[in-house]
C-alpha cells in the first residue's frame, strides 16, 4: 500500500479510550473495538500483555489517563464514581461520544436496611448526575448502562468464587428458599453494546438498565452453576436460618456479606430492559455457563 493511502487510512481511523480495560466488561470489548476498526488507547492500573491494535497506558485514571479531547469516544467499564469525577474535573476539550457502565445496584438496593448499601446507591446516583452534567457542558452525547448480574469472564465477585469453591470442595449450596428471580448477564453481551453505542449518537443523554436473556429463580441459578463445573459437586441443603448464620460466620471472617443480601435471596433483582430491545436492538444471551465461564476450562472432567 502506498505511503500516503496508509497515511490516510490512519487518520481515518476513530479513536477510543477505555478504562476497566481488563475487567469483566473491557477484556471482552477491546478485541469488539479493534475488530471494528477503532484506533484503542486502553487504561489499566497494571502492565497487560501486548495486544495487537491495542495501545495500553499503565497508571491511575486520576493521574495518568491522556486528555479526553483527544478522542472520538470514551467507553468506562470502570467504577462510575471515579470516572464520573474525572471526566468533570479534567479540562474540556473536544466532544467524545461517552459510553458509561453503573450497575441496576441503583435500585434493587434503594431501600436497602444496610447503611453502607445505600450509600452505594447514593455515589451511583451522584455519579450519573455529575456525568451526564459534565457531558451536557461539553456538548458529548453520554449514555449510561445499568447491568444486573454480570458473568461471564471468571473475576467476578459473585458466581466465580462460588464456582471456584465449590470445585476446591466438592460440595455446592443448594438453597430451595431463594425463590426471588435473577437476570444474569454475560460481560460479552455488554461488550457488543457497548461497542455498538459508542458508534452511534441516536440513543442520546439517557440510562439503559440490562439484564440477560433469562430470568430465573435464584436457587436454579446456582443449580446451574453446579451443573456446569467440571467436577461432581455434593448438593448440601441450606435452610434460611442456616444461611444468615453462615452470613455472620463470612461477616466475622472479613468477607463482605449482609443480612440484607440474605433477604434479598427472596427478592426479584430484575431489570426493565424493554426500552434497550427497542431502541438499540439488545438480544442477551440466555443463562447456560460452562467451566470456561468460571475460568475452569482444561480442568477434569466429571
Amino acid at each position: 500500500m502506498p505511503a500516503q493511502a496508509t497515511t490516510n487510512c490512519a487518520e481515518s481511523m476513530k479513536s477510543v479510550l477505555v478504562f476497566g480495560a481488563s475487567g469483566a466488561i473491557g477484556r471482552f470489548l477491546l478485541p469488539r473495538l479493534v475488530l471494528a476498526g477503532w484506533s484503542v488507547t486502553a487504561m489499566s492500573r497494571r502492565p497487560q500483555a501486548a495486544q495487537p491494535g491495542i495501545e495500553w497506558r499503565v497508571g491511575a485514571l486520576e493521574r495518568d489517563a491522556p486528555s479526553p479531547g483527544r478522542f472520538d469516544a470514551i467507553a468506562s467499564c470502570g467504577p462510575l464514581d471515579a470516572f464520573a469525577r474525572w471526566f468533570d474535573q479534567t479540562p474540556a476539550g473536544g466532544r467524545p461520544r461517552v459510553v458509561a457502565f453503573g450497575s441496576q445496584s441503583i435500585d434493587s438496593k434503594r431501600d436497602s436496611p444496610d447503611p453502607a448499601e445505600r450509600a452505594l446507591v447514593a455515589r451511583l446516583a451522584d455519579a450519573e448526575q455529575r456525568l451526564f452534567a459534565a457531558a451536557a457542558a461539553r456538548g458529548c452525547v453520554c449514555t449510561v448502562l445499568r447491568p444486573t448480574l454480570v458473568y461471564g469472564a471468571g473475576i467476578d465477585r459473585s458466581l466465580t468464587p462460588l464456582a471456584r469453591h465449590a470445585m476446591r470442595w466438592r460440595v455446592f449450596p443448594r438453597v430451595s428458599f431463594a425463590h426471588g428471580l435473577r437476570q444474569p448477564v454475560h460481560a460479552d453481551d455488554l461488550a457488543a453494546a457497548c461497542a455498538q453505542l459508542l458508534a452511534d449518537d441516536a440513543t442520546g443523554a439517557r440510562v439503559y438498565a440490562l439484564g440477560g436473556g433469562e430470568r430465573l429463580a435464584f436457587a436454579a441459578m446456582l443449580e446451574r452453576v453446579r451443573l456446569s463445573l467440571p467436577m461432581r459437586c455434593l448438593p448440601v441443603p441450606v435452610p434460611l436460618p442456616l444461611a444468615h448464620a453462615l452470613a455472620a460466620f463470612a461477616r466475622a471472617l472479613g468477607v463482605a456479606t449482609t443480612p440484607a443480601a440474605v433477604a434479598r435471596l427472596r427478592e426479584d433483582l430484575v431489570a426493565d430492559d424493554a426500552p434497550a430491545r427497542a431502541q438499540f436492538g439488545w438480544n442477551p444471551r440466555p443463562f447456560h455457563p460452562d467451566p470456561a465461564t468460571w475460568g475452569l476450562a482444561g480442568r477434569a472432567s466429571r
